[in-house]
């Protein structure tokens, strides 16, 4: 017997990076991982393997989609060997919660694979163990897997692993992605505990629905203390952005933007001659979804 199953999950970009103080706030972004799964039965007495494959990227590891699919398995009692593989629009390690995509896709092709279902925090919850485990987080990373699972603006407490609120949001987003990577396993938490107080007062601007100059001091704030170039949040505000910050650790910076910044913003950043990646995308209210697409 072959199960096969399939699935998609959003990327984000942050409005309140969670590893000061544990709580957070990210908007989905039209961006996606897709993962296939294929299951086979146990055959003969070894043991059941789950082996993963990231599309392009042959030597990259792939503890993260191997343990959404064994957890999953594991939650419903199941023993079958099989595959796993993610393809993605994310760039990796990048701010832009491809990890967190990786995971939310991988287990909902599982529970598609395997005919079942799980209520959607529980499923989300399934792929933040797998994260923690594979040492791809610092606080589990609750506020990005809700906006890459659920879309829209979402606000969590990482640490109580609550989703405190969820709105929709209708905006154009510009990204800049430079050719450097950042992991955030690899972040300073120290440098970045020292600015809770302020990142406090951000987080209550977010509560209160001013999403976007929380963002925007979230990013003047983790620049400073991650040692991250301000200039792009600058250019910015120079041409009347609201809300632009540096999306989770790094290195991407991330504007909510109209039709007009859009291309106002893209010439300011080219203009700044650092090497990278300009992405033009809208906010995802839609979420994940668990099937075969076209894609």
């Amino acid at each position: 017997m072959v199960l096969n199953g399939s699935a998609y999950a959003l990327g984000a970009g942050t409005v309140i990076n969670a590893i000061a103080t544990w709580k957070g706030a990210a908007f989905g972004i039209d961006l996606k991982t897709f993962s296939d799964v294929k299951l086979t039965e146990k055959s003969g007495g070894g043991t059941c393997i789950i082996s993963g494959v990231i599309e392009g990227l042959p030597e990259a590891d792939t503890t993260l989609i191997e343990k959404s699919v064994s957890y999953v398995l594991e939650h419903f009692g199941i023993e079958m060997c099989g595959t796993v593989q993610t393809r993605s629009e994310i760039p990796l390690a990048s701010g832009l919660k491809s990890s967190s995509a990786a995971a939310n896709a991988s287990v909902l092709a599982t529970l598609d694979a395997i005919g079942e279902e799980l209520e959607p925090f529980d499923a989300l919850r399934i792929g933040v163990r797998a994260a923690i485990d594979s040492k791809v987080t610092i606080t589990g990373a609750l506020d990005d897997a809700c906006a890459s699972f659920f879309g829209g603006v979402v606000v969590t407490d990482n640490r109580n692993m609550e989703l405190l609120k969820r709105t929709e949001y209708d905006s154009n987003v510009l990204i800049f992605s430079p050719d450097k990577r950042s992991f955030s396993s690899g972040t300073d938490v120290s440098r970045s505990e020292i600015i809770a107080p302020w990142i406090d007062m951000a987080y209550e601007l977010v509560l209160k629905g001013d999403i976007e100059k929380a963002m925007t001091l979230n990013g003047f704030l983790y620049c400073g203390a991650l040692g991250f170039d301000t200039e792009f949040l600058v250019r910015a505000l120079e041409l009347g952005i609201k809300g632009v910050t540096l999306s989770g650790t790094g290195p991407s910076y991330v504007a909510l933007v109209n039709d007009d910044q859009a291309g106002e913003l893209e010439d300011a950043w080219n203009e700044y001659c650092v090497s990278g990646t300009l992405i033009r995308t809208r906010v995802n209210n839609n979420g994940a979804y668990k099937g075969k697409t076209n894609s």
